[in-house]
């Protein structure tokens, strides 16, 4: 069968996934595009309904070169420009606006210490080593402070000043040692962007991201002192997650506009620490691997929020799950098999010929 006769045939092979579920199951937002951009329709058309047999998926949107190739949602989930918690996928926006603030002068640099900034919120006769804390150190998980999440984060949470919580933990590591996956240290990036702005992390996003990006960014939970959450519980669309995912595939320059630095996401994208649990390296706020040996950076979130640049391959890819679900690793790594082992494998097996017109 010829390629073009594949791109006609696409429609049919995404209906014929759609009927193999419960109509609630998958429905096609948007059709492949008449242009797969080099991916093999086919392969996508199996990736598609591979991901409809998924429980906890809500929705999937594949882009090549900018261009919607896939815009699903599954079992029920909203629409798909409504927006949803994206938990933890929300620490690489937070080290967006970081890289944005110091550009801008807000902010000095990865190397500045985050003591002076937040002095008001530290400990009467804090440790030492609290003052060797730089803004890096908290992007990369690298503060030494005992953590906030997992078994800690209940007792976070349930305080009455999250900053002054996080900021009051023991050390368990040096400044700069092992990674420490902790929502509170990308709280007190957040807490650090508010003192020294002098604005929200909110009004901050929506004017340095959603404006230029386009998208809509709605409030989301505070601490006790109206702090935005730093790192947890923000809310966007699955496609303005999208869309943030394209502005960092494209350098940080998108429609005419650097929004991002391109050298914050260089330094974004550079491995810092290595994830004790999952093996995966780790920079600031990304994810950082390679998928059948192709670059891949990735943000994830709990509960299987994912956004995934591939950027050799010129995809972005977003997905998003039920945030309410209880943890279990299954999903998260069939997720990654969808890219893995089939987005890729279209991407470059429709490589080998020439794109439709």
């Amino acid at each position: 069968m010829t390629r073009r006769r594949l791109v006609m045939l696409l429609p049919l092979f995404l209906a014929a996934a759609c009927d193999a579920e419960p109509r609630d199951r998958l429905v096609a937002v948007k059709p492949v595009a008449a242009s797969t951009r080099g991916l093999d329709a086919a392969m996508l058309a199996r990736t598609v309904e591979a991901a409809g047999r998924l429980p906890r998926i809500r929705s999937m949107i594949v882009l090549r070169d900018g261009q919607v190739l896939a815009e699903h949602r599954f079992n029920g989930g909203p629409p798909l420009d409504r927006p949803v918690n994206i938990k933890s996928a929300s620490k690489p926006v937070i080290s967006a606006l970081v890289g944005i603030a110091i550009a801008r002068g807000v902010l000095t640099g990865p190397d500045q210490p985050i003591l002076p900034i937040l002095r008001r919120d530290a400990p009467a006769d804090p440790d030492p080593r609290l003052a060797r804390v730089t803004i890096g150190n908290l992007l990369s998980m690298q503060a030494g402070l005992e953590r906030t999440s997992g078994e800690n984060y209940g007792r976070w949470v349930s305080s009455p000043d999250w900053v002054r919580f996080a900021l009051s933990r023991p050390f368990v590591d040096e400044p700069g040692g092992r990674m420490l996956y902790s929502t509170g240290s990308t709280h007190l990036l957040s807490a650090a962007l508010t003192r020294a702005s002098g604005r929200s992390t909110y009004a901050l996003a929506r004017e340095w991201l959603g404006e230029p990006l386009g998208i809509a960014i709605p409030p989301w939970p505070r601490d006790p002192q109206g702090i935005y959450f730093g790192g947890n519980d923000m809310l966007l669309s699955p496609r303005a997650l999208a869309r943030f995912g394209e502005l960092y595939r494209l350098g940080g320059r998108i429609g005419g506009r650097q929004v991002v630095p391109a050298g914050w996401i260089e330094a974004s994208w550079t491995p810092r620490t290595t994830s004790p649990w999952s093996g995966e390296r780790y920079g600031y706020g990304w994810f950082v691997s390679e998928m059948r040996g192709h670059p891949v950076r990735f943000a994830w979130g709990y509960g299987g929020q994912m956004l995934y640049i591939l950027p050799d391959l010129r995809l972005t890819v977003a997905m998003t799950s039920d945030a309410t679900a209880p943890r279990e690793g299954g999903h998260i790594d069939a997720l990654h098999r969808l890219v893995a082992d089939g987005i890729v494998p279209a991407a470059e097996r429709g490589a080998q010929t020439p794109s439709s017109p």
